[in-house]
């Protein structure tokens, strides 16, 4: 009898020892409960921050955002050209994601495309946001997303104005704005991409 006694107990130790290892792998590879944690720039703090990655179900998503929000940040739609908000918003500030407050463009990188929809030629940092290939309408464009809670932003094309190139086509209903002071970053918007003629449409629909 002691002896069985003796053996269920080193089973149970063993048992509990490899439930304690998972446990540790699960958390080393960011498992179990814990938050993904992600470095994205701070506009109003002036650096690099870590923050929580924001993963909600599509229950959550519908209950935060607008029915508008909702189907262009997580169905991946496009707000009608020229209908935005944000379109002809000149003021100086932020413009944030509309699902997570991640920051995203600042009013200093903001121009007149001709597109219909609101054009930045970067990013505030290259973190706050991600690109990833999209195929549909059987053409291949950049769709940019934001990095906190893959939110669908617009697409981002090679025929901006200096000094990047590039222009980022952003659905107003993926933003938020905020005033505030902000500093220079860049000469487009004297001359290169300020009343530039129409592009291509950003629609990905």
């Amino acid at each position: 009898m002691d002896r069985i006694w003796t053996l269920i107990m080193l089973l149970v130790v063993a048992g509990a020892g490899q439930l304690a290892a998972q446990t540790a792998d699960q958390d080393e590879q960011g498992g179990g409960n814990m938050m993904r944690r992600i470095e994205v720039y701070s506009v109003e703090l002036g650096q690099t921050i870590t923050v929580d990655a924001v993963e909600l179900s599509d229950a959550e998503w519908r209950e935060r955002l607008t029915e508008q929000q909702y189907q262009v940040t997580r169905r991946q739609g496009t707000e009608r050209a020229f209908t935005g908000l944000l379109l002809d918003n000149h003021g100086a500030g932020v413009y944030r994601c509309a699902a997570c407050g991640n920051d995203l463009f600042l009013s200093t990188t903001k121009y007149d495309s001709g597109s219909g929809w609101p054009s930045f030629f970067a990013p505030v940092d290259p973190a706050n946001v991600d690109t990833e290939i999209d195929h549909s309408l059987g053409i291949v464009r950049i769709e940019v997303r934001c990095s906190r809670c893959g939110a669908h932003l617009g697409h981002v094309f090679e025929d901006g104005p200096r000094p990047t190139g590039q222009r980022y086509c952003v659905n107003s209903a993926s933003l938020t704005f905020t005033s505030m002071e902000v500093g220079d970053q860049g000469d487009a918007t004297a001359g290169d991409g300020a009343h530039a003629p129409a592009k291509a449409s950003c629609a990905p629909d």
